[in-house]
């Protein structure tokens, strides 16, 4: 019995990526004949032919599934709806700019068979600017030094994730969700391997300066208490040092009979520093409410729009799921 792996591509405005994403997908499983893929496309709500082109797949093959949602969910909703979805022993993301090579997919595989449940690429190099990649590294770093998960560092969406990781997946209810800290943080066996991150096929990046800014205040606010708490020591530094210089103004005054200048300038700056912090730290209060509220209000939830070739529903209600062969 072959043992079947799904292949999760999130797409947005990828007509010129989509059919070479499936052409290499294949020719990989063609060579790994005891495996069998299932590919899972997310449509993103795409505007160009991306689901023209995904839907002639589909049509064309059936181990090709495709899921178009109503409207663009962004990337962390669509990536965790393909988790869902995965009917696989294991699941194994891809971008489809095909920037994390799918040749690559056979030493995945057989460091999984040795019993690790994810199996995660580090990026070696990037095809970025200087500059950009050294924000990548750098994010990582910080979000490794201020989460309590283990997450790894230099490490993208490029993954394997065991049944079990998916079945943990199932259960998640987050309006806000950050795929790559969800399955770091919950543990099981764990190991990466070195690879060199490919330029990008075609198309241009939809990852933009300000979407990987969203990304990097995911990251840290929904692993880490760790901004609250540093607001909180900022906080009570401040006022531990206008105390000081207080009783200090006070001591002068009526010690020393101190004569102390008229001090606009001074005033003025502290006023500024102190609207300027307070600002600051209910920007960080808010950031974690507003996540309180959608998940409250239950909002944000994926719509489908449309889904091709959908798996066979088990009799639990759910699709089924193919363990892996021993």
């Amino acid at each position: 019995m072959k043992t079947r792996v799904s292949i999760l591509i999130p797409a947005l405005n990828e007509e010129r990526n989509v059919e070479t994403a499936y052409a290499r997908v294949v020719a990989v499983f063609d060579a790994l004949p005891e495996y069998e893929p299932e590919i899972i496309f997310t449509d993103n709500h795409s505007t160009d032919r991306t689901f023209e082109l995904l839907t002639a797949l589909a049509q064309n093959d059936a181990r090709v599934r495709v899921i178009r949602f109503s409207r663009n969910v962004g990337y962390q909703k669509s990536v965790l709806t393909a988790y869902r979805a995965a009917t696989g022993a294991c699941a194994i993301q891809l971008d489809c700019d095909m920037q994390d090579p799918p040749e690559l997919i056979p030493e995945m595989l057989d460091i999984w068979r040795q019993g690790y449940h994810v199996v995660y690429g580090v990026r070696r190099s990037l095809p970025d600017g200087r500059i950009v990649a050294a924000a990548r590294r750098s994010f990582y770093a910080i979000i490794n030094a201020i989460s309590s998960d283990d997450l790894p560092p230099n490490a993208g969406e490029f993954r394997l994730t065991d049944r079990r990781i998916l079945d943990e997946l199932r259960r998640v209810e987050d309006r806000s969700p950050y795929v790559r800290g969800l399955i770091s943080g919950m543990g099981f066996s764990q190991k990466g391997f070195a690879y060199d991150r490919q330029a990008r096929e075609a198309g241009h990046s939809k990852f933009p300066f300000l979407a990987m800014f969203s990304l990097a205040v995911d990251g840290m606010i929904n692993h880490s208490l760790l901004p609250l708490r540093l607001a909180s020591l900022i906080s009570l530094a401040i006022g531990t040092l206008t105390f000081l210089l207080l009783m200090g103004y006070v001591i002068g005054k009526v010690a020393f009979g101190a004569d102390w200048p008229a001090g606009f300038a001074t005033t003025t700056v502290l006023l500024l520093l102190s609207m300027t912090m307070n600002a600051m730290f209910l920007g960080i209060l808010g950031e974690y409410v507003g996540r309180i509220f959608l998940q409250s209000k239950n909002i944000g939830e994926p719509i489908v729009e449309a889904e091709l070739n959908a798996p066979a529903e088990s009799d639990e209600g759910g699709p089924m799921h193919y363990e892996a062969a021993e």
